[in-house]
């Protein structure tokens, strides 16, 4: 079977077994739906969800039948996935963030660095990149004006970089 990462499990929250993760997806409540199956850690152990809400900017996340700190505290720092085949297919030129995550940035045919992350913004979707030369990290914005390419396959991005933005 093949996994789509969907976040990050950074701590555990409170002594009920909730934990909180860092999402990598842009679909939560799909990919966090009560009663449907998430895969822990790389050796992808299933997890009914019983529960998610958003908490300052993360998600808090519980499991049917865990509601022990002691329980979860061994999964601190793994990675959430889902079943490919349960998430649903994008449009072409529609991506999934975590396609986009760890991509290679190039300007003009040199690289420039890689994408850290993308995150949602009122507008649109902006890449967090991690621009190399300087080790600063920079937002651009997922958009035709401002992306010249997607290439998956190469993972890499083509920036088109207007003045200021990088």
């Amino acid at each position: 079977m093949e996994y789509v990462l969907i976040g990050k499990i950074l701590n555990t929250f409170g002594i009920r077994g909730e934990l909180k993760v860092d999402a990598y997806t842009d679909f939560i409540e799909e990919r966090f739906k009560k009663d449907s199956t998430v895969y822990i850690g790389e050796e992808h152990l299933p997890f009914v969800m019983k529960n998610y809400r958003e908490h300052k900017g993360f998600l808090l996340v519980s499991f049917k039948d865990i509601d022990d700190i002691n329980l979860v505290e061994k999964y601190k720092g793994m990675m959430l996935y889902k079943a490919k085949n349960d998430i649903h297919k994008l449009k072409q030129g529609e991506y999934y963030f975590s396609e986009l995550k760890d991509l290679d940035v190039y300007v003009e045919g040199e690289k420039i660095g890689k994408v850290l992350r993308v995150e949602e913004g009122i507008a649109s979707n902006h890449l967090r990149i991690l621009k190399q030369e300087d080790g600063k990290e920079y937002l651009v914005p997922f958009l035709p004006v401002f992306i010249k390419k997607v290439d998956l396959d190469e993972k890499r991005i083509d920036v088109i970089a207007m003045e200021g933005l990088l």
